[in-house]
């Protein structure tokens, strides 16, 4: 027995949680403050101190990495290891349950689990067996409404259809796909979880079984605990078992996938001889940004407080940056990140995260001319992302009906009664007479394909033939936002359920304005939408770095959750983009885009900035919004401002320095006449707004932003510009 070994290094509050009594405990930790190490130091305190057997131990967490970690970090501390162990996810521990109780289960031995894709394909073969619609009974929305209901614990028969017709379907499929699961011996994911939880509560023999053997529980994350992974500890717990809970309330933020912060409140309702110990000592960020943290998160009214502090250095201000618009905030992030790298400093150190996935486009674009290499962390490259592919597959049709991969990929896209026969028909006769699959399709439509696959085909070509005709004079932002619309992409991913449809929505928006903002080279001999449609084939080809490439780490803020970075970026910080529109009339949802933003802060390590931009075009839409309210709530002695607000309704007398720079008390350019957020016409690039100034008199330079030239730095005394 080694006490002194295992409790080496911990503070006081984690050694108060790590030698606690053997009774129920809930560990609220917060952002850096050691929560894995408190849960593999307590799991060698009950096996080397308290005499635990590792048999009579259950650990569970949310990932299977987080799980070999665990487990790595107990055997190491122990200097054995401890193969007998439970310790894994949800899913795994769920998994290990049914394979060894496969007949108490209902399940056949030989059960097969199913994926994501798996249980779609699934879903769309009972929709043909019942000749439903697939453009009315979308398969993605039914996973969801099954895989939500089994989050639940409920089964078919335990649903209520509230005397809606439609939710009394989609009842009805999820017992069909029960059938045909059952038929098939086959378990998706979520089913995993409520078989093993209505194998214990079903057979209280086996419960009692387990509930003899693991007494001790570790969970990890309990924060992101749903209904029916809650319900499963609670029954392995019964009325002597000892939880070991520790969690965040604060880092709670994945309400839409169905996690209850509740959880960690009822804690103490549930295990009433329960005791709290609070991990508040951050060992990852300076002291300003845990205060700035700290002062966001206070104001939510539902938490079980705490305080974050470190003995580490005070450290380096806030910086927020009040950008023109969103190109502005790009180039000035690009442009600190230019800065790091040059210093020295590994660039996979920095992360730029944003609220929404639509947002990386322009910062990519301006990573992509800066030369600097990066990665979108858990997602695509915005040109690389699926939607965008059939938004672009569309307007490639329209430009070209002979492009056969465009051809294919969006022929059923949104579904609309082609089959993969059909399809497979189209490709045959194209090969056969060396044609595109666009002349085959109008051959065989007319000529060997009989009823209903005929005439969706030809309707499906009359449709392409449409939109060719009414977008054939628009602008290319019409264009694009004509295709999006009359193909009917966005009402296809309006019927997929939760945040998932929503972003592939906000992203289709966000091509809109790309193509908004798209120069053609009047050099390239090509129409707009043929030049717009090769720089989306050149975006996507370039820019993101090599597995190995050192390079700037480009997320969501729900992606961050678990990293940290000596440099993070905190863009578009606007009401309505942070926190979300659809959170900031309901109460529960806006704590938790406060929450976010509080993992947002604590993923800084040394330096945070946080920008905003006056103006912003989004989702096809120019905005003007205010600054988000999350900055107001960081103390102003903690907030250094890069660049004040700019207004363009009044002159501004603020800047006379380059970018970047502290403000001044005169505007470079004044005594001209010139001020920020004016409005300039130009005799080369045409109508443009003033963004930037330096320097004094004729030889002052202004940053440009030309509707139709882009961004571009001119010489006062040269430029020849007319005051709008």
């Amino acid at each position: 027995m080694d006490v002194t070994r295992i409790l080496e290094g911990l503070n006081d509050a984690q050694r108060s949680a790590v030698t606690a009594p053997l009774a129920p405990l809930l560990v609220i930790a917060g952002a850096g403050s050691g929560k894995t190490r408190v849960l593999t130091h307590r799991a060698a305190w009950l096996i080397d101190v308290e005499g635990v057997s590792p048999q009579r131990l259950l650990a569970v967490t949310f990932t299977n990495k987080a799980a070999a970690e665990m487990r790595g970090r107990i055997e190491s501390l122990l200097g054995m290891p401890v193969n007998h162990l439970w310790i894994g996810t949800f899913h795994g521990l769920a998994h290990r349950l049914l394979r060894r109780h496969w007949r108490e289960a209902g399940l056949p031995q030989n059960f097969q689990i199913i994926d994501s894709d798996d249980q779609q394909r699934l879903i769309k073969r009972l929709l043909k067996n019942l000749e439903l619609d697939e453009s009315r009974w979308v398969p993605r929305e039914i996973q969801y409404f099954i895989n939500a209901q089994k989050d639940e614990g409920l089964r078919p028969q335990h649903i209520d259809d509230d005397n809606d017709p439609q939710r009394r379907q989609l009842i009805a499929l999820y017992k069909g796909y029960q059938e045909m699961c059952e038929r098939g011996g086959l378990v998706d994911f979520a089913e995993l979880l409520l078989r093993a939880h209505e194998l214990w509560r079903d057979d209280p023999a086996l419960l009692a079984h387990y509930q003899a053997r693991f007494r001790h529980l570790l969970v990890d994350e309990f924060q992101d605990t749903n209904a029916i992974q809650y319900a499963w500890l609670r029954l392995l717990a019964g009325r002597d078992g000892i939880p070991f809970a520790v969690g965040d309330d604060d880092q709670s933020i994945y309400r839409w996938r169905g996690a209850r912060v509740e959880h960690i409140y009822r804690f103490q309702k549930d295990f009433p001889q329960a005791t709290v110990v609070k991990l508040e000592q951050n060992y990852r960020s300076t002291a300003t940004i845990l205060n700035a943290a700290n002062a966001v998160i206070a104001h939510n009214n539902s938490r079980m407080g705490k305080n974050l502090w470190t003995d580490g250095a005070h450290g380096e201000p806030v910086r927020v940056y009040s950008a023109y618009n969103e190109r502005d905030e790009a180039d000035f992030v690009v442009g600190r990140l230019k800065d790091w790298s040059e210093q020295g400093n590994p660039r996979a150190d920095a992360a730029v995260l944003y609220r929404s996935n639509a947002q990386s486009r322009v910062l990519e674009e301006a990573l992509i001319n800066a030369g600097l290499p990066y990665r979108v962390y858990g997602g695509l490259r915005f040109f690389e992302r699926a939607e965008i592919k059939d938004a672009l597959a569309y307007l490639r049709l329209i430009a070209n009906r002979d492009d056969d991969s465009s051809f294919e990929r969006v022929i059923n896209r949104p579904t609309r009664g082609i089959g993969a026969r059909s399809v497979e028909s189209i490709r045959a006769y194209a090969r056969a007479n060396s044609c595109s699959m666009w002349r085959a399709a109008g051959a065989i439509a007319s000529d060997e394909l009989g009823g209903r696959g005929a005439s969706s085909i030809l309707a499906f070509m009359t449709l392409i033939e449409r939109m060719a005709r009414e977008t054939q004079h628009l602008e290319l932002h019409y264009q694009v936002d004509h295709a999006i619309q009359a193909s009917g992409l966005i009402e296809f991913f309006r019927k997929e359920k939760g945040e998932r449809g929503e972003t592939k929505i906000e992203n289709l928006e966000e091509l809109v304005s790309a193509a908004r903002g798209f120069n053609a080279d009047p050099a390239e001999e090509m129409s707009v939408l043929d030049a717009f449609l090769s720089h989306a084939a050149l975006e996507a080809g370039e820019g993101q770095a090599d597995a190995w490439e050192d390079c700037v780490q480009l997320m969501t803020m729900h992606s961050a959750k678990g990293l940290e970075f000596p440099l993070v970026f905190l863009c578009g910080m606007e009401d309505g983009l942070f926190p979300h529109q659809r959170s900031i009339a309901d109460p529960s949802g806006l704590e938790e885009e406060r929450r976010l933003c509080y993992v947002g802060i604590t993923r800084a390590k040394r330096t945070l900035y946080v920008t905003h931009a006056e103006q912003r075009r989004l989702h096809g839409m120019d905005s003007f919004s205010q600054p988000s309210r999350f900055i107001a709530e960081i103390p102003d002695e903690l907030v250094e401002e890069v660049r004040p607000r700019v207004h363009v309704s009044r002159p501004v007398h603020t800047v006379n320095r380059p970018r970047g720079r502290a403000s001044g008390s005169i505007s470079p350019g004044a005594e001209l006449g010139i001020r920020l957020g004016q409005r300039v016409r130009h005799g080369k690039f045409g109508d443009g707004v003033i963004l930037n100034c330096e320097g004094q008199g004729a030889h002052a330079r202004v940053e440009v932003n030309f509707e139709t030239a882009g961004t571009k730095w001119l010489v006062l005394g040269y430029a020849n510009l007319d005051l709008m």
